[in-house]
């Protein structure tokens, strides 16, 4: 017996990996690269001085902060457009995970017709380009005084993120039996009790990972923002890179604003990285029966 095992482990360890499993890498790690540079490219060009931004060299040399320290001069204004990309992505996702979790919840527990159709038209909301989306809330939103405040691309980004939470959410509902809630109940608590103190906290990887999601979409937001709002204290992050003009002078600011693209995604990769785990499982357990 002991042979013949140490036969199969010596035919097993011969045969090696597969030429499947090597394909199956070396796309995974074209894929990567191919995300990653842009990426790279991006950090590198953040840690160059002003003066060699046009060099094609991969690594900087010298390293410098400069572009750092110009993006935070109090003429940029940085500091604040990173507060207001923070109050309109924070309060976007609470009001989502509000909002979808309740209407989640609704169609995973009641019976109604047409109930699939509804869920279609949620979904189908989130298709439309927004470009064609700007001129009538441009002229609503004029109309009713929102020109230059937050609520002004908070609702917006709302109404994109919603469709995809409502979508994730629903499904993780569904996959919970109804004798948790009739359980519940049976011990005392109401049906808004059963909800609250079992249904979310079992739905708690699909509500984290539908927050990590709405953050990121409105954090990145872009479209809305720029078209809602043309004071300068009401700029988000990603206007604010846009618009900048050059802290040294007449200078082309390609070394601000890729020092200020590193301070806006840096902090989301991180983020990502640490919660990738929690993530993935948010996203797969929905579909787990």
């Amino acid at each position: 017996m002991t042979a013949i095992s140490t036969a199969k482990s010596g035919s097993a360890g011969r045969r090696g990996v597969s030429p499947r499993q090597v394909l199956s890498y070396v796309g995974m790690a074209v894929v990567a690269l191919y995300c990653l540079a842009p990426f790279y490219w991006m950090v590198v060009s953040a840690f160059r001085r002003p003066e060699d931004q046009f060099s094609n060299s991969p690594i900087p040399a010298p390293f410098s902060i400069k572009n750092f320290t110009a993006v935070f001069k109090h003429d940029v204004g940085f500091q604040r457009a990173l507060l207001n990309s923070l109050i309109v992505a924070g309060t976007t996702t609470v009001l989502t995970l509000v909002v979808g979790t309740f209407t989640a919840y609704a169609l995973a527990r009641l019976d109604f017709r047409f109930k699939n159709l509804v869920l279609g038209v949620i979904v189908a909301t989130s298709m439309f380009p927004t470009i064609s989306l700007i001129v009538p809330l441009l002229h609503l939103f004029t109309n009713i005084g929102w020109i230059n405040s937050y609520q002004s691309m908070i609702i917006p980004n709302l109404s994109f993120v919603l469709p995809l939470a409502v979508w994730n959410l629903n499904a993780f509902f569904r996959q919970m039996p109804f004798e948790l809630e009739y359980a519940a109940m049976v011990d005392g608590c109401t049906r808004g009790q059963a909800f609250r103190k079992i249904i979310v906290p079992l739905a708690a990887p699909g509500v984290f990972t539908t927050a990590i999601i709405a953050f990121i979409a409105a954090w990145n937001e872009f479209m809305i923002a720029l078209s809602m709002v043309n004071k300068k204290e009401m700029q988000t992050a990603t206007v604010s890179i846009s618009k900048f003009t050059g802290a040294y002078g007449f200078d082309q600011p390609f070394g601000t604003q890729m020092a200020a693209g590193v301070l806006v995604t840096v902090p989301l990769v991180i983020v990502v990285l640490i919660l990738q785990r929690r993530i993935i499982a948010g996203l797969t357990s929905g579909g787990v029966k």
